[in-house]
């Protein structure tokens, strides 16, 4: 089994979608955990403010299976794949870490490189796995949110309600 982190965030509907989300990745990945979720200004584009969280499971599926299934996972909040890149989302699930894979392909780059210059993946992702080592680093996720510059990017916690089981 590898340990996968997975960067979550919407801003339509965010704490909706996001519950959502929640509820079909713990049915996908048995044994998921969740970060705090925060609220942060969007990035790359003038737009609502994002709602973003971190799941941290096990699994022994390769990288592009669990890529396809967060596709799957986005695709029934509505997202569509053909939106601009920098736009509003209901829903956006990247895949962060693989355990230690480096690796590259079209559409999948592990580890995702801007984990460690956005607050919003690195933050959660140290919260739900702090002695997970980033693969080319060598530092633990703890370690670089040490490090982070958390003045300048804030990030404020927001609850979020649970969603009803989808059928």
């Amino acid at each position: 089994m590898t340990k996968v982190l997975v960067a979550a965030g919407s801003n339509i509907e965010p704490e909706r979608h996001l519950a959502a989300a929640m509820v079909d990745l713990a049915r996908e990945f048995p044994g998921v955990r969740f970060s705090t979720a925060y609220r942060n200004a969007a990035v790359g584009f003038e737009g609502e403010d994002f709602i973003n969280l971190v799941a941290a499971f096990d699994s022994a599926l390769p990288p592009t299976a669990i890529l396809g299934r967060l596709h799957a996972i986005e695709a029934r909040c509505g997202r569509e794949r053909t939106a601009p890149k920098w736009a509003p989302r209901t829903m956006d699930l990247d895949l962060l870490l693989y355990g230690d894979l480096v690796y590259e392909a079209p559409g999948l780059r592990l580890p995702r490189p801007d984990l460690v210059t956005r607050p919003y993946m690195l933050g959660p992702a140290a919260e739900v796995a702090p002695h997970l080592r980033h693969p080319t680093s060598g530092c633990t996720l703890a370690e670089l949110w040490s490090r982070f510059d958390r003045d300048a990017h804030a990030l404020v916690p927001v609850v979020l309600a649970p969603a009803p089981l989808r059928e």
